[in-house]
């Protein structure tokens, strides 16, 4: 392919399915259950409708915000997700493109290259931590990504592994041994490029987590060792949260807010900013779409905390109905990976660009010369469209953000295929991309 540039998320998609592994690419779809969740991720967004303006359009318009205190050029920054072996380069690429892009990286403790590593490539990361093992050694995992240069603290919990998924689980080895080498050969070999690429490197993915290291130098645990040690953890409290926000003593993060009594819990906890998200459609399926969640949260905190996106952004249309219902910024996560997937540094560059210009494009036509400008005036939100969870069940139902003239159409006649009853395995589209 002699032109890697990609006009938008799902054509890197398509590319990166023809490029990886079946069960490589299988782990970035994910989803559990029946994917309920991971679909409503991204057909929420287009429930919203836009109201653009005719005339008196901007010559001039600003994207850039701050998170947690860190100036960035767009609001879009790199959600932490686990082992990239989607790409020899890893999360030091994607660092990097995020650098370029003047945007900030979240590096996940379960990454597959150091933080010292990452935060060479882009001092703006944010490392993110489980709540996993002992106190001692989250307090290690935590002082390493201090001297490492990270400004932030990203906690996740939102993130409790519902097991099964109807189109069937990709099958990923706890080790690359040669007799798990000869089994996932088959996959491999066609995929040629893929396997060039690691292997130009002289390495393959060992899927290890080199964040997670012990202090007395062992070696790092593998993925699954990684998981073993979060699955026999204790969940966290809020006082755990708390301690571990005391703990870091800087910017911090709480991941998976979906409740608004948990949003305010967060507040009292003294964290900087919250993350609205559902794990991408990987925890417990039927969880609302995070923007239905999104106003009433940034409603109920907003002005105490920063509050943050993610899942089911694909566009920068996405981007910017974030950010009119009330959200600082956005995280993404498959949007990027597909962007490795299919050209490296490049791709991930190449998906900020595209967001970058759909934004861009969703600001001058709505007559705006600034994101700050962005409000629910902006379209028209169908009733129902909100979700409002852990508000009490004497909590009447917000009324939706009221119509305006512009956005008013009549029904369309046109017949659309029906969407399918049950996602499948290797229609990333019907799966719903979130």
């Amino acid at each position: 392919m002699s032109n890697k540039w990609f006009e938008t998320v799902a054509v890197a998609q398509r590319r990166a399915q023809r490029r990886l592994p079946k069960s490589v690419y299988g782990a970035l779809i994910a989803g559990s259950e029946r994917g309920l969740t991971y679909q409503d991720n991204m057909k929420a967004f287009g429930e919203l409708q836009w109201a653009p303006q005719v005339a008196d359009h901007k010559p001039e318009r600003q994207l850039g915000t701050t998170v947690m205190g860190i100036p960035i050029s767009l609001p879009v920054i790199i959600s932490p997700t686990g082992v990239q072996a989607v790409h020899p380069e890893g999360e030091v690429a994607v660092a990097r493109a995020a650098a370029n892009r003047g945007t900030i990286m979240g590096l996940s403790s379960y990454a597959s290259k150091p933080v010292e590593d990452v935060v060479q490539a882009n001092p703006n990361t944010l490392f993110q931590v489980y709540w996993s093992g002992t106190r001692d050694a989250m307090l290690h995992r935590l002082e390493r990504a201090k001297a490492a240069g990270a400004k932030g603290l990203i906690a996740t919990l939102d993130w409790s592994f519902s097991n099964g998924r109807d189109w069937g689980s990709p099958w990923i080895p706890e080790k690359l041994t040669l007799e798990a080498a000869m089994r996932f050969a088959p996959q491999a070999v066609t995929r040629p490029a893929w396997l060039i690429d690691f292997l130009k490197t002289g390495r393959v993915p060992d899927l290890s987590t080199p964040n997670l290291a012990p202090a007395d130098g062992g070696p790092a645990p593998t993925f699954f060792g990684a998981y073993g040690e979060w699955m026999s953890t204790p969940p966290a409290t809020w006082d755990d949260i708390a301690w571990l926000r005391e703990e870091w003593g800087g910017p911090f993060m709480l991941k998976g807010v979906t409740r608004l009594d948990d949003a305010r819990r967060a507040v009292d906890a003294g964290v900087t900013a919250i993350s609205v998200s559902n794990h991408g459609g990987n925890n417990l399926d039927s969880t609302p779409a995070s923007i239905r969640m999104l106003p009433g949260i940034a409603e109920a905190v907003g002005d105490q905390v920063e509050v943050l996106l993610d899942g089911g952004i694909r566009r920068g249309g996405d981007v910017a109905k974030a950010l009119a219902l009330g959200a600082r910024a956005v995280m993404i996560g498959r949007a990027y990976l597909w962007g490795l997937a299919a050209n490296g540094q490049a791709g991930v560059e190449n998906v900020f660009d595209v967001l970058r210009g759909g934004l861009d494009s969703a600001v001058l036509g709505l007559g705006h010369s600034s994101i700050a400008e962005l409000s629910p005036a902006d379209f028209y939100m169908p009733p129902g469209f909100r979700r409002e969870l852990g508000a009490g069940t004497a909590a009447a139902a917000p009324a939706a953000a009221p119509k305006p003239a512009a956005a008013k159409a009549r029904p369309s006649t046109r017949r659309t295929k029906p969407e399918p009853a049950e996602p499948r395995p290797d229609d990333a589209v019907a799966l719903g991309n979130a």
